[in-house]
Parts: C-alpha cells; structure tokens; sequence
C-alpha cells in the first residue's frame, strides 16, 4: 500500500507496456515501484445489474427462508416467507422482501 506524497491518497498499480508503476486516482501523480517485482495489479470485478439479483424459485430453496404472519396485498392469505437486504446505503435499515406462500407474489416493506 502507498499513500499519494501531494493528495493523500491511496495510489493503486497500473502497468505500462511490462513496467508497473504507482499511480494516484484523485490528483494523477504517478511514479515507478522502488520493487517492482512486489508491485502487484489488482482488478476490480464488475457486475452487471442482472447479476447483483438474487432470485429464489425452487420450491426447496423456499423452504429454508423463515415464514412469518404478513398479509399477501394480493390474495389476502396470512402467510408469507421474508428475507431483508440491504438495498440502500449502510447506515438506512434494510428492506424486508416478503413472498405469498399462496401465491407466491413478491413485496417489499420499508422502514
């Protein structure tokens, strides 16, 4: 880990040709490896949105998320499986995701 020498901040590696060098994202400062076999570059994995979604289909998957009493907006049945996650920033309380053991419809609760 190096800290930028103008800005402060955390410089990462990047690679030119086959020589790594030291690079700072904020100011653009930028400077050779004093090792550079110890330079290690370091990518970052990029999902698309689709795969940030986590879907529950399978009847067997459904029988492990907990039920509670929560009444279906669709079909008015009492009885639905919840999850929460956290869908907006860390210091909002998550969202509680509910799904009809009737019918299988899908809602959301905020707080």
């Amino acid at each position: 880990m190096r800290f930028c020498p103008r800005c402060g901040s955390l410089m990462v590696v990047r690679r030119a040709g086959d020589q790594p060098y030291w690079v700072c994202p904020s100011c653009g400062y930028s400077e050779l490896p004093s090792e550079p076999q110890n330079a290690t570059i370091v990518e970052k994995i990029r999902h698309s949105e689709k795969e940030r979604i986590i879907v529950v289909n399978r009847a067997e998957e459904l029988q492990t998320l907990p039920r509670t009493s929560a009444q279906c907006p669709k079909c008015g049945y009492g009885e639905a499986y919840y999850w929460l996650m956290q869908t907006r920033r860390a210091d909002e309380p998550p969202t509680r995701f509910f799904k009809c053991v009737r019918c299988g419809h899908v809602w959301r609760e905020y707080d």
